[in-house]
């Protein structure tokens, strides 16, 4: 028989002779398992918390005569449960699986999956309990669907009217399918920086930070507003509205209030006072504020540390029941220097690594793996609570759900067992536990693009080449470092992307979403062959410009982007809602708007 492949590795595993036959109909019985219903017939299932260390361990026994969990309590049932369904995934072609008893337990508390659904794509209900389904299986136990606009909150329509936002009931039918498959559905509402798309509509516009112009991290001058003032008492009173409405559909005792990167904190309203007592302090002010409000609802809250990270003398007045998320999505990300003074403090936190699927088109796997696998090091080494893995959508969403896959895959595995997880093999797990792809060729041409580049093409902070070249004009943050790309013709990305495809025409994929899977990764590579045309002829020009692309070329350019925009139209409506299509779209129409008109 194969070697096993199972993701999460457990911690103990240790192979018998002999081997078992399950009834043929145990795949789809554990695959419809849920907390409230009796282990399916054809195993034996127990919960005996004396034997095992706690509720999330569990021991597996597959002999000859059948299979049996023993399990510290009800989660422990799960995982056990889920670890079988693997097991019976791989069965070799007589039906059999190889004798074991496994011995299991996870090394976080806490492994939780965060996917952004406000920048620009809302999943249908579909789409997200199918991924609920997967983290539950990879032994993920916690979710936060992160909002800035995206629930509809009764007393503000015009914030959510176009956005095809979760609603109440919805959310409350995604707690309950959380629950039952050991997962905890953390409420998430961003409470202090991102908030533009409330402060452009007049009822909430007067509680802007920014009265005019300032300048981001990054040096670029905005004029959205995107930060609240914490000093007007309004921005307090709209948040515990926002909390009186939120919490009472979700059954977690917390909620994750974000408060990341206020950009023009300080340079707006409260630039006097900030001036005076320092930005610090004036952000931990309404920090605590929110806290206050929060506390008063029987709710822990958990923030990002960015901010106060800059300010680490402030840590030590946090409350003690806080939970800080330390987030950061580079290779060389300082988890271990950011763990220690949390940990120093006394504070509960999360390491927070990303997929690095956003602003990448098919993925940063190299950075991905780097990010994730320190994140669970140091976080292991620093007595974290938890490991967040997070999956935002950047400017319009355009990466496909399958790029994120496989940093799904080696987070859980790093949460769980991180001991293990820097030798596992990722195609293999995608093509058996995702794709259930015989040929592995889905996986390939998956992991062709999400490592791409040759590697003396220098890694971009947050984002890949191509995916800056095509949203260079509208976010120009890398026009400096672009410049070392002049003359650069992406050759060896074009023949990997052309290899990519031909493995797709070889793939072999049986999952029930095989087609859009599919559909999905052609669409990116095909975006990314675009990216690099535009590319090579970009970075022919004097000064990387497309308007010294000659008139034919740019033709060509915009009618290719035009079919490709029909195709992400269609791929975008299988698995998500309409809302937030158009504003996703219109960042393509732009880009073609420059191909035609300069």
């Amino acid at each position: 028989m194969e070697e096993l492949v199972l993701v999460p590795k457990p911690k103990k595993i240790r192979r018998r002779e002999g081997a078992y036959a399950p009834p043929a109909f145990l795949e789809s019985r554990l695959a419809a398992y849920t907390l409230g219903t009796e282990a399916p017939k054809g195993t034996e299932a127990r919960i005996d918390p004396t034997a095992l260390r706690d509720e999330q361990s569990y021991r597996l026994d597959v002999t000859p005569d059948g299979a049996s969990v023993a399990a510290g309590g009800k989660p422990g049932m799960f995982y056990g449960l889920m670890t079988l369904r693997q097991l019976i995934r791989q069965a070799d072609t007589t039906g059999r699986i190889p004798c074991l008893r496994i011995d299991d337990y996870p090394q976080f508390p806490v492994r939780g999956v965060m996917l952004d659904i406000s920048r620009d794509r809302v999943p249908t209900m579909k789409t997200i309990k199918g991924l609920i389904d997967l983290w539950a299986e990879l032994k993920y136990n916690q979710v936060q669907l992160y909002t800035e606009h995206t629930f509809a909150y009764p007393s503000h329509e015009v914030v959510w009217k176009d956005a095809s936002p979760i609603t109440p009931q919805e959310a409350e039918d995604l707690d309950r399918y959380c629950a039952d498959r050991a997962i905890e559905l953390v409420p998430n509402q961003n409470s202090f920086g991102h908030m533009e798309r409330w402060l452009e509509h007049a009822p909430y516009s007067c509680l802007a930070e920014a009265a005019a112009s300032y300048v981001d991290p990054w040096g670029g001058i905005r004029r959205r507003p995107t930060t609240l003032n914490p000093l007007d008492p309004q921005s307090l009173e709209l948040l515990a509205g926002l909390y009186e409405e939120l919490l009472p559909h979700f059954s977690a005792g917390m909620i994750n209030v974000g408060a990341d990167e206020p950009f023009e904190l300080g340079q707006g309203r409260s630039r006097e006072v900030c001036e005076r007592i320092g930005v610090g302090r004036v952000y931990l002010e309404f920090l605590l504020e929110i806290h206050g409000e929060l506390a008063r609802r029987g709710r822990i809250m958990q923030f990002y540390g960015d901010i106060i990270l800059h300010h680490p003398e402030l840590i030590k007045e946090l409350p003690r029941d806080v939970i800080a998320l330390d987030w950061g999505y580079e290779a060389d990300h300082p988890f271990g220097e950011e763990s220690r003074l949390f940990a120093q403090a006394g504070l509960g936190y999360y390491v927070c690594p990303g997929t690095s699927s956003w602003n990448s088109l098919g993925g940063r796997w190299p950075t991905a793996r780097q990010n994730i696998l320190s994140a669970a090091r140091e976080g292991r080494d620093n007595a974290a609570a938890g490991m967040l893995l997070t999956d935002w959508g950047d400017n319009g969403h355009w990466q496909q759900l399958p790029v994120s896959y496989p940093g799904y895959l080696l987070a859980a595995a790093c949460a769980w067992n991180p001991d293990a997880a820097s030798g596992i093999d990722i195609r293999s797990c995608l093509s058996r536990h995702i794709f259930r792809d015989a040929t592995g060729n889905a996986a390939a041409a998956l992991m062709k693009l999400a490592d791409l580049y040759d590697r003396k093409v220098p890694r971009l902070h947050n984002s890949t080449v191509l995916a800056v070249v095509l949203l260079l004009d509208l976010q120009p943050y890398h026009e400096e470092q672009l410049k070392q790309f002049a003359g650069y013709d992406f050759t060896r990305e074009q023949d990997r992307l052309e290899e990519a495809v031909e493995l797709l025409k070889k793939a072999d994929m049986r999952s029930e979403d095989a087609r859009t899977l599919n559909d999905e990764l052609r669409f990116t590579a095909d975006l990314m062959a675009h990216a690099a045309r535009l590319g090579r002829q970009r970075f022919a020009t004097p000064d990387l410009s497309v308007r010294r692309i000659s008139a034919a070329a740019r033709e060509k350019l915009a009618a290719e982007l035009e079919a490709l925009s029909d195709r992400f139209r269609e791929l975008w409506l299988i698995r998500s809602r309409r809302g937030g299509l158009i504003d996703s779209v219109a960042r393509m129409s732009a880009l073609k708007d420059t191909y035609l008109y300069g």
